[in-house]
């Protein structure tokens, strides 16, 4: 007897393979159904995010309610050009022939989202599995209960319940779901949880796309410019390290690499840029999340309970444990052995690391995991050009921080450790599509070949029209049949 859940996802793959999903104007439908959605709930997912994390309504609606109007405003008005199948060239060697690459939509897909930006991280990718064409099955968080429950309850009001579901539940239900057959498997999280997808896919065969994290550097060295320069870097700075949920975010800065000499004017104008934006200590902060649940905050207090981390602290450092807050703070040249230098920090902790020459930052990286952003602070063009070609990371974003994520035509994601596969915009709909190529042929001309079968000189003259595509033409005017 199946259980509920394989009951679902029995109605998934059965919609499916009906094929009501495929058409445009059921795409279309579902895309103005989660707008419609956004707009009509805007206070209530206020609300859940307040609720989970702290969020402010500012920081709720950059982070995810607008983020998600742009993206489904954006696919609406290019899904009839994402969908039109493609003209592709065709060789002479074919004559006459034409040939097209069609997206089609893989199936049944499942998502993974993460808790960090709850609404963003579960309904972006479902935005781009209902325009491919998919019927989708989403299992948000539970550790952003709030946010959970909210779009267990309120999806299956605005969408076709028997396309897109949501499936409440914590790592168990994730295990079994994981034991299924999927067409795709969509994960954003931690590189440990993202081995266990790929490895239970793999059973499979099931593509699957790994929206991970990593230890994201922000270099730094436009502070020896100008006095106005330096302020728009510091500032920029923050707004990566703790607007993102406090630095919970695989995007956020984890660690700024700096030259030893300016290192102290760095510090004293990241100093002032925390107390103008979010307050003058712990209890007086603003405008900023709070750590997720116990553990995490547990997990980042013991990073500062290494003596020689602790040691280093040059602002900041305190935490109120019963409201789940940790104060901005900045570390000058951890231990590079340490826990906090050597794991993915996600949390207000800010390491700074100094270095003789800010060329020297290239090979710092190099010497860890892939990250999966690159902040490079600099005018430099020579210096921006050996970041780019000596470095490997998901993306790289010159003298600003965040902004790289909500460019829709921008392709989101990681390489090595820091995830693979991509989204956002286009990108979105062709993670979730298979590109079908198509070959047209007639049954005529078909000639026989008038002369001696030469085998040789048969043979070289296909050498030569696979080696210059308008030798095709030679070979149909000498009667060269390519069987």
């Amino acid at each position: 007897m199946l259980s509920s859940m394989e009951k679902s996802i029995a109605e998934l793959r059965e919609t499916f393979k009906n094929g009501g999903t495929k058409s445009i104007s059921w795409r279309k439908s579902q895309l103005k159904a989660l707008l419609q959605l956004i707009n009509q709930n805007e206070d209530s997912i206020f609300k859940a995010l307040d609720q989970d994390l702290g969020k402010s309504p500012v920081e709720s609606y950059r982070d995810e309610v607008g983020v998600l109007k742009k993206s489904v405003t954006y696919t609406l008005s290019c899904l009839e050009k994402w969908v039109a199948p493609k003209k592709a060239e065709v060789p002479l060697l074919f004559f006459p022939a034409k040939a097209e690459v069609m997206p089609q939509p893989l199936g049944v897909v499942l998502i993974f989202s993460s808790w960090n930006f709850p609404f963003t991280l579960a309904l972006d990718p479902l935005i781009g599995a209902i325009s491919a064409g998919n019927t989708v099955l989403l299992k948000p968080s539970d550790l952003a209960p709030a946010c959970m429950s909210f779009l267990v309850e309120t999806i299956p009001k605005y969408l076709d319940n028997k396309a897109v579901k949501v499936l409440a539940g914590g790592a168990d239900i994730g295990e079994r779901l994981l034991q299924l057959k999927w067409d795709k498997i969509f994960f954003t999280g931690s590189p440990r949880v993202g081995r266990l997808v790929m490895a239970a896919a793999a059973k499979h065969l099931t593509p699957v796309t790994l929206e991970l994290g990593g230890k994201s550097p922000a270099i730094v060295d436009t502070l020896s410019t100008t006095p106005s320069k330096a302020k728009v870097t510091a500032k920029r700075i923050v707004g990566g390290k703790w607007g993102p949920c406090t630095g919970q975010a695989c995007i956020a800065i984890d660690y700024v690499l700096v030259e030893e000499k300016l290192a102290s004017t760095l510090i004293e104008l990241l100093k002032k840029t925390i107390k103008r934006f979010y307050g003058e200590n712990i209890k007086s902060l603003k405008n900023i999340s709070r750590i997720v649940n116990k553990h995490q905050f547990q997990r980042l207090v013991n990073l500062l309970k290494d003596p020689n981390v602790a040691d280093s602290i040059v602002y900041g450092g305190s935490v109120d444990e019963e409201k789940l807050v940790i104060e901005p703070t900045i570390l000058l040249d951890p231990p590079l052995d340490s826990e906090i230098m050597s794991e993915e920090i996600f949390g207000p902790l800010l390491p700074i690391i100094t270095l003789k020459n800010i060329e020297e930052s290239i090979n710092f990286i190099n010497s860890k995991s892939n990250p999966l952003v690159i902040y490079a602070f600099t005018e430099d063009d020579t210096f921006k050009k050996r970041i780019l070609s000596e470095t490997s990371s998901g993306t790289v974003t010159f003298n600003d921080s965040m902004v790289q994520f909500l460019c829709d035509s921008l392709p989101f994601g990681g390489v090595g450790q820091s995830g693979f596969g991509r989204y956002h915009g286009k990108y979105s709909f062709d993670t979730f599509s298979h590109e079908k190529s198509i070959m047209h042929r007639g049954f005529y001309p078909e000639i026989e070949p008038r002369y001696p079968p030469w085998t040789d000189f048969k043979l070289l003259f296909l050498k030569l029209a696979y080696q210059f595509d308008y030798f095709g033409l030679i070979l149909l005017l000498l009667g060269f049949k390519r069987s």
